[in-house]
């Protein structure tokens, strides 16, 4: 199959499933859709001839047409090993909101947490501020591809002073085989609140298409520490963007976990107001021939702003990691801080990593930098290793396992660091912790 005969399937697929989109009745969002669809109906799925994706071949959409489904079915008990017990929970199945297997009982009187497919056509007004205002869909095609298909999402909004005391974990589920799970989500945090969201990415089922984007609206004085945790199936696609807007002292910080699927690419960008500060923190980990794709993008449109970005990756066997990190600092944006750090393991001959920072400054009072690293274990500590009596194998596993670790160190969750450390232990069984 062709990119144009997928176009085509797609384009010819869209009528029926639009019948059961959210939000028919309103018409900026059916003109918003069109926009989307139209964009990918001229261009696709994002080629290699753009900058931004000429390390990451998204060929592999155009050889499968993946469908929606309305799908509710699910392993519970397969369904609990990813869930946090100390946490607010809600569950999209297959794209779709799930009342039935959601956990929001408690949950405080300052927060929403409501279906997309609820709120549209009862309270489309107020949406206006937020779709589609984070991030436009001439971003690129997958954008675009999402504001068009997408079946479901949330509403999360903390009013303002407001707390959200224990996490909300948002269950991104595919329980499908070639099922195409696309959904939007609105993330607002008003003015002075607080609160912490763990997205987790998990599928039953082989080959899927999960197409996911974040709009984040972070108000004067706010703070979201959101984590990423992706967990799909080995033969999965999946793609998933956060797009922020970041009012004046408002506090970001992202923690981004890929271990899953056949190929991933994450976005993460972030425009700043005065006195913002942003953090990213990433650990990407590959095998056989996996696909993992890092691109962040901070933007410090006023002055004093903050940004720390630390991304690690493991890549093992013929896998293949990318990290394009961009800093830009506006000719407004006086006294920025910024740093920016890359660092990549390559455990196989063939393993491969593209690492692209770039700094893109404007103003002349700033304080700026960027690193990149990537190498191979050192045959010193090895040596050292199995001096003590270890086999060459688990003093491998010992010192990859401490390189990725000191990323999951830097979650304060104590239960989402377990799970995260479970993960570690699937890439490195011979660690006896």
């Amino acid at each position: 199959m062709t990119g144009e005969q997928a176009i085509n399937s797609y384009t010819a697929a869209y009528p029926a499933v639009a019948a059961d989109l959210p939000g028919q009745n309103v018409l900026w969002l059916q003109a918003w859709r069109n926009t989307g669809l139209q964009l990918f109906n001229e261009h696709g799925f994002p080629g290699l001839r753009e900058e931004e994706w000429r390390y990451t071949n998204l060929a592999v959409l155009n050889k499968m047409v993946f469908s929606v489904t309305d799908s509710q079915t699910v392993d519970v008990d397969w369904l609990e090993y990813y869930r946090l017990e100390d946490a607010f929970s809600v569950v999209l199945l297959n794209g779709r909101f799930s009342p039935s297997l959601s956990r929001l009982d408690g949950l405080p009187d300052a927060v929403t947490v409501k279906s997309l497919r609820e709120v549209l056509p009862d309270s489309p007004v107020s949406l206006l501020n937020y779709l589609g205002k984070a991030v436009e869909n001439t971003e690129h095609t997958l954008i675009a591809f999402n504001s068009a298909w997408f079946t479901d999402g949330l509403l999360v909004e903390v009013a303002a002073n407001g707390h959200l005391h224990k996490p909300l974990q948002i269950l991104h589920v595919v329980t499908e085989p070639e099922a195409l799970a696309v959904s939007r989500n609105l993330l607002v945090v008003n003015e002075n609140a607080v609160a912490e969201i763990v997205e987790t990415f998990a599928g039953s089922v082989g080959s899927y298409f999960s197409c996911v984007v974040n709009e984040v609206f972070l108000a004067a004085n706010a703070e979201l520490l959101l984590h990423k945790v992706q967990m799909d199936a080995e033969k999965a696609v999946h793609f998933g963007g956060t797009y922020l807007k970041q009012a004046e002292s408002s506090r970001f910080t992202h923690h981004n976990f890929a271990f899953g699927s056949a190929l991933a690419r994450t976005d993460i960008h972030s425009n700043l107001e005065a006195a913002a500060e942003c953090h990213l923190n990433g650990l990407y980990l590959g095998a056989k021939r996996q696909h993992i794709d890092n691109h962040t993008r901070i933007v410090h449109e006023k002055p004093q702003g903050v940004s720390r970005e630390f991304y690690k990756g493991v890549l093992d066997e013929k896998s293949r990691g990318v990290f394009q990190g961009r800093v830009i600092v506006a000719e407004d944006a006086q006294k920025t801080d910024s740093q920016m750090n890359n660092r990549n393991l390559l455990l196989s001959a063939d393993a491969e990593v593209d690492t692209k920072p770039q700094l893109e400054i404007y103003a002349d009072d700033v304080k700026c930098a960027h690193g990149v690293t990537v190498g191979q274990l050192d045959e010193k500590s090895i040596f050292y290793l199995q001096s003590r009596g270890l086999d060459e194998s688990s003093a491998r596993n010992i010192l990859t396992f401490a390189f990725a670790n000191e990323m999951v160190d830097k979650v304060e969750n104590g239960e989402l660091q377990n799970l995260l450390l479970k993960q570690l232990l699937v890439h490195f069984p011979a660690i006896n912790l």
